[in-house]
């Protein structure tokens, strides 16, 4: 089965390796302490803290194998010094031109978008639709609130 590839920028991949290996001491630290001491209560049919750190090992354990798979995955975006196009891990500011309001992202693969950090998804309406293209483009994109033009005003890392 070929490798599902998966880009990730130093930073997000950095990111997610802390993350994963902080889940991994909580898991098994501090969810099996707790597991310990609900099981200490007693009945385990009626133990909501049983069932409380339970249900959270299992979210732990999940999240534990995604990050896994995804850094599994992963291949940094190698850095070729070519910013005469959007490319993933770039920071690209764009102007709507029909409101003239300014915005600032980085481009990022799905995985570590985060629009309170400004990065978008390349998977996103606005990062499909800027992908490849250069400054000075404009670039016309179906959002949710219906279409947008915008011009790409810089390209940076």
């Amino acid at each position: 089965m070929k490798k599902k590839v998966i880009y990730l920028t130093q930073e997000g991949f950095d990111r997610m390796k802390e993350e994963l290996e902080s889940l991994r001491k909580k898991l098994m630290y501090e969810i099996a302490e707790r597991i310990k001491e609900a099981r200490e209560l007693g009945d385990l049919s009626e133990n909501s803290e049983y069932d409380e750190a339970k249900n959270e090992q299992g979210r732990i354990d999940s999240r534990i194998k995604q990050l896994e798979e995804i850094l599994n995955n992963a291949e940094i975006i190698e850095d070729d010094g070519d910013l005469s196009t959007v490319k993933l891990g770039y920071v690209v500011e764009l102007q709507n031109v029909e409101t003239g309001e300014k915005s600032q992202f980085r481009i990022v693969n799905a995985q570590e978008a985060n629009i309170f950090e400004g990065k978008i998804s390349s998977d996103s309406p606005i990062g499909r639709g800027i992908l490849t293209h250069k400054v000075d483009e404009l670039v016309r994109v179906k959002t949710p609130a219906g279409w947008a033009k915008y011009k790409i005003l810089t390209i940076g890392k």
